[in-house]
């Protein structure tokens, strides 16, 4: 399972985001999504930890919990949805016109 973690600020490294869930339990795995074109932190992060207990306490203990001046926003994260390229007729930057 994973955790989701929003609301996060711009400045949260992975090193914080991990010592704040390590007083749950052992801390797998720290993802924070950036900005393909800027490379900017998205404000987002997903958390994997050793045991279901560990992270169901985590999100007990931190969802709403104000963080860095941010309320945090901490559930399971949800399974990405199939088919996630794109969409509306484009292929390769360009619509199809079927012929």
């Amino acid at each position: 399972m994973s955790i989701y973690v929003g609301n996060l600020s711009y400045d949260v490294t992975e090193a914080d985001l991990t010592s704040v869930f390590a007083e749950y339990g052992s801390v797998r795995r720290v993802q924070l999504p950036s900005d393909r074109e800027t490379g900017r932190m998205r404000g987002f992060g997903f958390v994997e930890m050793g045991e279901d207990a560990e992270e169901a306490t985590a999100i007990e203990a931190l969802d709403g919990a104000e963080w860095m001046g941010r309320d945090l926003k901490v559930n399971k994260a949800k399974p990405r949805e199939a088919g996630g390229g794109q969409s509306g007729g484009r292929r390769n930057g360009s619509f199809s016109r079927g012929y």
